[in-house]
């Protein structure tokens, strides 16, 4: 088939790319910020090129923000006793809506899952360790990894290297109120805060 603009196929290639867009959708909106509103294209484009040259990983937490440390880590009012472990940002975001939470978090960027070929030194679990080893203000690990076989296997992988790196530390988990096979990213606050509280 006769490509009509190559261009365009390169845009709705890289669209598609992207998780949750398959072919069409990756269509409809490449034709649509082209064809009927350029202005927000151009928008996008200037948010995403300053999004890549600002945006970098906390050096503390690992989330993503535009300074060394995020707002989070630097906020001297937070519960520092306890870590949240998280798959990503969005997580992080939907537990901090629930303002049941004050400690501080770690942002693991992924979940262990050999299928993808994601190992345990892939999430970046060195700068963790090194955290529980130097701060003794830290007294407790929550892991709020999801309740799938990835999120499953990560939250033990985790709660044994924090057993050998740092016994004094208790390490919990978010209780199942939380359905199993669900995000957090897609679970309403009311559940998380719940899970939170009944945490083991």
């Amino acid at each position: 088939m006769t490509s009509l603009s190559p261009s365009l196929d390169e845009l709705v290639d890289a669209l598609r790319r992207l998780p949750g867009l398959g072919p069409r959708s990756a269509s409809r909106i490449a034709e649509h910020l082209l064809s009927q509103d350029r202005e927000r294209a151009l928008k996008l484009v200037s948010a995403l090129d300053r999004a890549v040259k600002n945006v970098k990983h906390c050096e503390l937490c690992n989330t993503l923000t535009d300074d060394a440390v995020c707002p989070i880590c630097a906020d001297t009012s937070r519960d520092h006793s306890k870590i949240c472990v998280v798959e990503s940002p969005a997580d992080q975001r939907v537990i901090e809506e629930t303002m049941t939470y004050r400690g501080l978090y770690f942002v693991l960027m992924g979940l262990i899952s050999p299928v993808k070929g994601v190992g345990a030194e892939d999430l970046r679990l060195a700068k963790l360790w090194e955290r529980l080893k130097s701060d003794p203000a830290v007294r407790e690990v929550l892991i709020a990894t999801p309740y799938t076989p990835e999120g499953d296997a990560t939250a033990h992988f985790i709660a044994k290297a924090v057993a050998s790196v740092a016994p004094q530390v208790r390490v919990t988990r978010l209780a199942r109120g939380i359905p199993a096979g669900v995000e957090l990213e897609y679970t309403d606050a009311n559940t998380i805060a719940g899970a939170i509280f009944a945490r083991r």
